[in-house]
This record gives C-alpha cells, structure tokens and sequence, in this order.
C-alpha cells in the first residue's frame, strides 16, 4: 500500500508540472498582450517598456523558469488587466463557480441515481427505454443549445424564472439544470450497470427468499452496494462540472470562474489564465489521487499485489 501511495503521488506531482507548461505554452499561443494594453498610438519604446515591466521581453524558456521559480514562491503573478494578484482576482470569483457546480452535481445525482435503479429493476421494458433515451440526450445536447432552450421556454416565454444573472436562487436554477442535465447519463448509466450485476448476487437472492420487500430489497440493500463504484466516479464528475462551466456562465451571465475565462482571454491576461488552469487541473488532479487511494483501500488485490512483489 505504501508503495502504490508512493508512486501515485510522484505522478500527481508530475502530472502538475506538464500542467503547468501546458498553461505556460497555451497561454502565449493566444497572442501579445501588448496588442490589447497598448493602443495604437503607442511607440515602440512604449511597447519595450511595457514588455520589460510584464517580464515579456525575455525568451520563452527564461519567462517559464522565472514562473516556475515564482510558483515555488506561492506568487502566481499580477493580473494584467487590473494589477491585482491574480489569485485573488480567481478566487474571487470561485465561489460563484462553486455554488453552480454544486447544485447542478446534486442536481444531476438526484435524477439519475433514481432512474438508473428503476431501469435496471424493470430491465428491458418500456421505462429501460425511455432511460436510455434520457441518457442519449443527455450525452447528445450541446450545452449551449439546451441552456438557450431553456431560456427561451422558462424565461422568455413562461417568465417563470430569470434568463440571467445572479443574487437569488432563481437565478440559480436555469445554469444548474443546464450544467448538470450532461452528467445524468453517465451517472444513471453507471448506476444501473452497478444494480444490475448487484441484483444478481446471493445476498440479494437470499432476502427475497426470505419474504422482504421488493422495495427494501432493492433500496436498502441493494443499492448500499452498488453505489460504491458510482461515488468514486462522482468526484471526478464535480471537478469535471466545475471546469465546464465556462459556457454555461456565459449563457447565463453567471458571474464564476467561466465569465472570468471569457475576459481574460479577450485581454490576453497571462497570469489569470495560468492561475485558472492550475486551479483546476490541481482539483482534479487531487480528486483522481483520492480515488485511486479509495480504491487501494477498497480492493485488497493491490495490497496483495504489493506484497507478492517484496516476497519476490
């Protein structure tokens, strides 16, 4: 066990360092920010100056080791735009991007843990159908498709619920179903492919020769067990929503981490970017190394394993 914790955080670490030469390159590629900072009418002494003091008068390579050497620091760098950390100005806006995420994750769970038990009970019938049907739409429609649907038929039309915005929890509820409509299926499909091969086992077979209800049967002791590879599955989904809420805040005017992509792009703010990326890639980083040490933990065919390989 020591072993296998040993080696999945070297590659956790390793894995964060391509991250961060991966944000390093991605954001030059976007172009100059002298472009946007500068206007026309600048000299190119000007330009000169306002590259050496953003530290882009350097090649590449020297503006990567100054960064990396500043990340060792704790110093993510100023923002551009606003000459502000650009931490803080991230993590400013995270919480927005927190609270969207996580009603739209407990949204989505509160659907397809449900249906995926009820499909996989009634397997090959009417209601199967109809969920694999839901899970096909929900792995088909662009975001930004059924974001503006909804805006449209809710907003628009119905004027039951604001087309953008924040401040209350109407406005919340649009982004959430939006955001969280594309996990459902992968959840709910998970679910019933962990309740169908639970369904089959002895114990299961046992409590329904001994006269228990179907009900109890299936959603006490059943699906006690069959969630377990569905919860490992479900934190890298709500690190994966918080990612992708770029453009569902954007649809919606929802002011989180996906607005503050939006700007920072358009001003060419290097730091704010970097920091963005980081930040998520670090989460899910961080939520992929929980999950394989739950697993370690769990299965004790990789204690096994290790322990084969020092009698060797």
């Amino acid at each position: 066990m020591r072993r296998y914790l040993l080696s999945r955080v070297l590659q956790a670490i390793i894995t964060l360092w391509l991250l961060t030469l991966v944000a390093f390159v991605l954001t030059r590629l976007t172009g100059n920010p002298l472009d946007v900072l500068l206007d026309a009418r600048a000299t190119e002494e000007d330009r000169a100056a306002m590259a050496q003091a953003l530290g882009l008068d350097r090649t590449w390579s020297a503006q990567y080791a100054i960064y990396l050497g500043k990340l060792a620091r704790g110093d993510f760098g100023d923002s551009f735009k606003t000459r502000r950390p650009a931490l803080e100005v991230v993590l400013e806006r995270f919480p927005w991007t927190l609270e969207l995420g996580s009603a739209a994750f407990l949204l989505s769970v509160a659907i397809a843990v449900p249906v995926g038990v009820i499909t996989a009970v009634r397997k090959d019938t009417a209601v199967d159908a109809l969920g694999k049907v839901i899970a096909l739409l929900g792995q088909s429609l662009p975001t930004f498709w059924l974001g503006l649907m909804l805006i449209l038929v809710f907003a628009v039309t119905l004027g039951w619920l604001p087309a953008g915005g924040s401040g209350s929890l109407s406005h919340l509820v649009l982004p959430a179903v939006t955001l969280g409509w594309f996990t459902v299926a992968g959840i709910m499909r998970l679910v019933r492919s962990a309740m169908l091969d639970t369904l089959g086992d002895e114990y299961v077979v046992t409590a329904r020769a001994k006269g228990l209800a179907e009900h109890r049967v299936v959603w006490r002791h059943a699906l006690r067990n069959a969630l377990i590879p569905p919860l490992t599955y479900a934190g890298l989904v709500f690190v994966t929503l918080l990612a992708g809420a770029v453009v569902t805040e954007t649809v919606f005017a929802w002011p989180g981490i996906g607005q503050l992509v939006i700007e920072s792009m358009a001003f060419r703010d290097f730091p704010v970017i970097q920091v963005i990326l980081l930040l998520f890639g670090a989460l899910y980083i961080a939520m992929n190394l929980a999950v394989d040490l739950l697993y370690a933990w769990v299965d004790p065919r990789i204690r096994l394993a290790e322990a084969g390989e020092r009698a060797r």
